[in-house]
């Protein structure tokens, strides 16, 4: 448990508030600090950042404050990762494999509305059609069109559950892959 004498990296829940769990926070942005200066044999990377969940907790760590810090050491692993496979395969070959998996996301998205990702069915509850619907058409203007569009905008981004929605684990696989090709062209 953190020392209450101790300044704490990031500001406490309040009342009622959960917050993230302070030790699994600080054990886990230990070991991100130790991957990215290489002190470890921990190869942590951009996508297990951005999958980093911990137990909520009264009394714990204020989920925007980690949130926000958790995008930006994301960030660096991205930046990272896209210097050592430009130094490795090329510029041009970073271009077109962030190209290619541009155009799946792009494929995929550009489906019909209601269509574009599997649902789970009448009796089960998953992220309403329409809601994803609206985020993907933002997506396709973005990568079409180069409409305006940002990492931070689809990092928020959430859904309501409904009924026969469109599977969770599908649409933030894709949510996903949105965020890699935003990092990969920053």
């Amino acid at each position: 448990m953190t020392d209450s004498s101790t300044t704490l990296p990031f500001p406490l829940a309040t009342g009622r508030e959960k917050g993230y769990q302070r030790d699994a926070v600080d054990a886990f942005l230990a070991r991100a600090r130790a991957a990215f200066e290489q002190q470890g044999d921990d190869e942590l990377d951009a996508e297990q950042v951005r999958s980093a969940a911990f137990p909520l907790v009264r009394g714990g760590y204020r989920i925007s404050a980690v949130d926000a810090a958790l995008a930006r050491v994301e960030d660096a692993f991205a930046a990272r990762e896209r210097e050592r496979a430009v130094r490795a395969e090329g510029a041009d070959a970073w271009v077109e494999r962030t190209r290619r998996e541009a155009q799946v996301v792009l494929d995929r998205l550009q489906r019909p509305e209601g269509e574009r990702f599997a649902r789970v069915g009448l009796l089960r509850y998953g992220y309403a059609r329409s809601e994803v619907d609206l985020v993907a058409d933002r997506i396709v203007a973005y990568l079409a069109q180069g409409a305006p569009l940002t990492v931070e905008q689809i990092r928020q981004t959430a859904f309501r559950m409904t009924r026969d929605g469109y599977r969770e684990e599908q649409v933030d696989a894709v949510l996903d892959a949105v965020i890699e090709i935003m990092l990969a062209v920053r």
